[in-house]
């Protein structure tokens, strides 16, 4: 597997761009589309607290065990969210996708498909993965459903797995797709994008 180094991907009318310290103010006016910080199984910021969200993932960057973006929707300009390769583990050839949010008004619109379609093709295609892993927590069910529609599959059930913000600790449900796979989900998401 090639290190996963910070690098632009794009397509589909959707631009991720290595995460930076620039894009604080735009994520905060992302993540106030539907106060999403109100959703307790999620990662997304805090009113006031973009910028130290956005250093944590830089550590992880520098760390090695992270690559974070911000998703720019392209026909608006706009930040819409971020997402992030993380759990970046090089020996076992494998990659998580997940602290991914959408500002309200993007989600369910073509922006996750694309992202992930950008994200699975460069870990597999580009840095030659074995397997991406997705997780969610277990009461985030618009997020499960997501998952599985793209057409991973559910590897199971991690139980008191994960600190929340609020500091309770939940279930992690678990999902891989592996590079056998890929070929199919490719197809299956470009055909959702046409659609779309």
């Amino acid at each position: 597997m090639k290190p996963a180094r910070p690098v632009t991907l794009e397509g589909h009318g959707v631009r991720l761009e290595p995460l930076a310290a620039a894009h604080s103010d735009a994520l905060e006016a992302a993540a106030a589309d539907g106060k999403l910080w109100e959703l307790w199984f999620t990662s997304v910021p805090d009113p006031g607290q973009a910028r130290a969200y956005i250093a944590t993932a830089l550590a992880g960057l520098e760390a090695g065990h992270m690559l974070p973006f911000a998703v720019r929707e392209l026909s608006r300009g706009e930040i819409v969210g971020s997402t992030r390769y993380h759990d970046i583990v090089a020996p076992a050839e494998r990659v998580e996708i997940g602290w991914t949010w959408y500002a309200k008004r993007w989600q369910k619109s073509h922006v996750n498909s694309a992202c992930k379609l950008l994200l699975l093709q460069h870990a597999f295609d580009a840095l030659g993965c074995k397997v991406v892993g997705l997780r969610t927590d277990n009461f985030n069910f618009a997020s499960q459903r997501a998952i599985a529609a793209l057409g991973a599959k559910k590897d199971g059930v991690i139980r008191h797995h994960w600190p929340r913000r609020d500091g309770t600790v939940r279930d992690t449900v678990m999902y891989s797709i592996l590079a056998a796979e890929w070929p199919d989900v490719k197809r299956h998401l470009e055909r959702r994008l046409k659609r779309a």
